[in-house]
């Protein structure tokens, strides 16, 4: 199996263009249905379970929590809660 594509470039606190991205889109609040779901697909140009994938990988890295702590300890929360309660 090929290795997966290298993400974009690093910026100066480690995490590529596309991880700060996924981070960016995650602070924001929805409106509906739908419409974050609709954001990843236009915005970042990915399937949202793929979006889920690297968004799962990326709050486990210390540089997500370096940049953002209060948006990875809050996903964080949200995925031990779901963990929780299986």
């Amino acid at each position: 199996m090929p290795a997966p594509p290298a993400a974009p470039a690093s910026g100066p606190g480690g995490l590529s263009v596309r991880d700060r991205a996924l981070l960016a889109l995650e602070r924001r609040s929805w409106a509906g249905p739908g419409a974050k779901e609709r954001a990843i697909r236009e915005e970042l140009g990915i399937a949202p379970v793929r979006y889920y994938q690297l968004l799962n990988a990326l709050i486990d890295d210390e540089r997500a929590l370096r940049e953002d702590p209060v948006t990875v300890n809050r996903l964080r929360r949200v995925r031990d809660a779901r963990r929780g309660r299986r």
